[in-house]
């Protein structure tokens, strides 16, 4: 909202993990007027309740809502590129499976050139390179370390 100077009519796009973070984009993303296009991994879908009160949401509020397994399907047209942690605290054991898993979801330019040219990219930190590169990460359309001082008052 800080830097778009609203979010309705946004385009979200979540690559990664169906966690916690971004289920809470999904309870609220339609009720603030964002649309959100989600790629995870087969196996690592967002909790099916959630995705029904996304899709219940979505209706109400007129937004659309996608979810794929195709990260550049989901990045497309996006205003924002948003990802997490795809190995969560109490998940290490499962290191080894998820960044198999997870092959070909890293952001990069190359996803980013499906985005809306002002696309922006979000990330609740800590960040690990395989979720999304340096380039990115530190590039001027990164948010991360603005988001991370947002974060500080709320």
């Amino acid at each position: 909202q800080e830097h778009y100077g609203g979010l309705k009519g946004l385009t979200i796009a979540w690559i990664g993990d169906g966690n916690n973070v971004l289920q809470s984009f999904m309870t609220s993303a339609a009720k603030l007027g964002m649309h959100l296009q989600i790629a995870t991994p087969r196996g690592f879908e967002p909790d099916p309740r959630i995705i029904k009160i996304t899709e219940k949401n979505s209706k109400e509020y007129g937004t659309k809502f996608l979810l794929t397994t195709d990260p550049l399907e989901a990045a497309d047209s996006a205003n924002v590129l948003v990802t997490d942690t795809w190995i969560s605290m109490g998940q290490e054991e499962e290191k080894k499976e998820r960044l198999k898993a997870f092959q070909g979801y890293q952001i990069t330019m190359q996803t980013a050139k499906s985005a809306a040219p002002n696309w922006t990219f979000l990330h609740c930190l800590p960040r690990k390179p395989e979720e999304v590169d340096d380039e990115v990460f530190y590039s001027p359309r990164s948010l991360v370390f603005q988001e991370a001082e947002n974060r500080k008052w709320t």
